[in-house]
């Protein structure tokens, strides 16, 4: 079994803190995760929810089915049984003690108050993504906290740069774990179709009413032509011939089962990035290869598609890296009026900025590098450094600040 990088947070969050939420999209590993052997060593109780019986239970009579536990416990699956949030709230006031409860989830709890609020300081959430590149490697990837440090030593050597063939495939691959195992792109697609298939059916559905069944997969779709581009809902309402407000409701749907990302733009005006147009971003290129039939053969002769796709999976392994590096930054983009941008903007939490550009090309040339020149003059003395990833082979020093990095870098090994 593939030893998951947020393994170590998830017993540190058990260790101090009464109930953790690990949650995620469908079939990212968090059933796995919560029952690694050292879990069941500790005599951990573990139900599933997907199991009607224990469902039915739950729903029943909350509070009597909690107060029926044998702690510490497991409860897989959460969403299907929001009831329990208020019955585990009030067990936890009765006994506080760390790790009585682990759950998971495929919704996003942030994006449901009431299951949120009801657990607020007494629930650590942590995400689990598909895998990074860095486990399907077997390295822990430090890129993250590299950006930030103060004199990084980029790696170097043949694990740090791969062909830009084998480069698209491990892109079109993704990082689902059971679509990651499967040898040949049919095989993958086979399991994609199966996999949206169950979301609809299952997820969504406990999630809210769907009036249109088939509405959500086709938003996903055209959503999947759009990814990296900024979120236009009157030009998403005129393709799918659906009204604003009820697009706007199924979107939110994507959201909350993770299947789709948005990106805010960055400005040095707090209450500017909650009300300015987000990018949206898919959250597995896999996924994303699939919804759109993408091919090695396509991205080599389309360099618009290819940068956007690159945009997509490299926006992801940063957030999946996230989860587990010391800086945990914050992630927007930055676009001006005259049509500077950055594609992805870091931000740690003393305010120190880092800007990522990705570009699809095999060679760098300046203009490649103005945006990052154009936000590192307008952040003053908050920027750190830019970076452009590309599908080339060379560490190019554009200035002390500022390299070209090769796109693998992402999950190499670095030098401390």
């Amino acid at each position: 079994m593939m030893r998951r990088h947020l393994t170590e947070q998830l017993f540190q969050a058990l260790g101090d803190t009464p109930a953790v939420l690990i949650n995620g999209a469908r079939q990212t590993g968090k059933s796995t995760l919560a029952q690694l052997p050292e879990l069941k060593q500790q005599g951990r109780q573990y139900l599933t929810f997907d199991d009607p019986g224990v469902l039915t239970a739950a729903k029943r009579d909350p509070n009597g089915f909690i107060a029926g536990l044998t702690a510490p416990v497991t409860l897989d699956e959460i969403q299907h049984a929001p009831e329990l949030f208020t019955a585990i709230k009030m067990a936890i006031d009765r006994k506080r003690e760390p790790g009585r409860f682990l759950l998971t989830g495929s919704a996003n709890v942030l994006l449901l108050p009431k299951l949120s609020e009801s657990l607020a300081g007494r629930m650590e959430l942590l995400t689990l993504w598909p895998f990074s590149q860095g486990e399907i490697h077997g390295v822990k990837e430090g890129f993250v906290d590299a950006l930030f440090s103060k004199r990084p030593v980029w790696a170097s050597g043949e694990n740090a740069h791969l062909q830009r063939d084998e480069l698209f495939k491990k892109v079109l691959s993704g990082g689902y774990p059971l679509a990651n195992a499967r040898k040949t792109a049919s095989r993958r697609k086979a399991w994609f179709q199966s996999y949206l298939t169950t979301i609809l059916q299952r997820d969504i559905r406990d999630l809210t009413h769907v009036a249109d069944v088939t509405a959500v997969p086709r938003l996903l779709s055209v959503v999947a032509t759009r990814a990296g581009s900024l979120l236009n809902f009157a030009d998403l309402s005129r393709s799918l011939g659906l009204p604003q407000t009820t697009l706007k409701r199924y979107f939110a749907l994507l959201e909350a089962t993770f299947l789709t990302q948005l990106l805010r733009p960055w400005s040095s005006n707090l209450g500017q990035r909650v009300i300015q147009t987000p990018k949206v971003f898919l959250n597995d290129t896999g996924l994303l290869a699939h919804l759109l039939g993408l091919t090695v053969e396509r991205l080599n002769v389309d360099g618009t598609l290819a940068g956007g796709v690159l945009e997509n999976f490299v926006l992801m392994e940063l957030r999946k890296q996230s989860a587990w590096s010391e800086t945990q930054p914050e992630f927007y983009f930055w676009r001006t009026a005259s049509g500077q941008e950055v594609d992805i903007v870091l931000e740690d939490s003393s305010g120190r900025l880092v800007g990522i550009e990705i570009k699809s090309g095999a060679t760098l040339g300046g203009s490649d590098v103005r945006g990052l020149q154009a936000m590192a003059n307008a952040a003053g003395p908050r920027w750190v450094r830019g970076v452009v990833l590309y599908t080339g082979s060379e560490v190019i020093p554009f200035a002390a600040n500022l390299h070209g990095l090769p796109l693998s870098q992402l999950w190499a090994t670095h030098p401390q």
